[in-house]
């Protein structure tokens, strides 16, 4: 699995310790930037990044990281086909992917600590769409998804998603 992951100056340490995290794992990783904590790139301009790469398929998900995880999530639901979901803990992470098929997730820098960091990744990694759920439930969350991409067409298809 290929992730693009990207800060701005107030989550590069964040970025830092999952990337470390995630190679060790054995993840191929896409770092979009910031490369150190003193740059001054905005947050908007690196969440539409990653969100263009997860958009367009050049890698398989994103996750970013600035001062609360908000900011970024704001920016990549912008972009159709984005589901950016701001978590602060595993069981949110857990739901995000099972119930909402994000494809973006979003932590905050200066809210979460390494360690949890860490546990959010994993258990958003390593949950799948509709995964725990009873059949009904899975068929509801399928349409559902099918739902929210004809709204997107409809609403937004006039948008650029280069």
């Amino acid at each position: 699995m290929k992730i693009a992951l990207g800060s701005d100056n107030y989550g590069f340490d964040l970025k830092q310790e999952v990337k470390n995290h995630l190679l060790d794992k054995g993840f191929e990783i896409e770092d979009v930037g910031v490369s150190d904590r003193n740059a001054e790139t905005p947050y908007y301009q690196t969440a539409s990044l990653v969100a263009k790469q997860v958009a367009n398929h050049q890698v398989n998900r994103g996750i970013l990281f600035c001062a609360s995880g908000m900011g970024m999530a704001i920016v990549a639901n912008k972009h159709p086909g984005i589901y950016a979901a701001v978590c602060e803990n595993a069981e949110a992470a857990r739901m995000s992917r099972s119930i909402n098929n994000s494809n973006i997730l979003t932590l905050g820098g200066l809210v979460t600590t390494p360690q949890v960091a860490q546990e959010i990744v994993d258990t958003w990694l390593s949950t799948e769409f509709t995964q725990g759920w009873e059949l009904s439930v899975q068929e509801w969350l399928h349409n559902s998804m099918k739902d929210i991409a004809q709204l997107e067409t409809q609403k937004f298809a006039h948008l650029d998603r280069d």
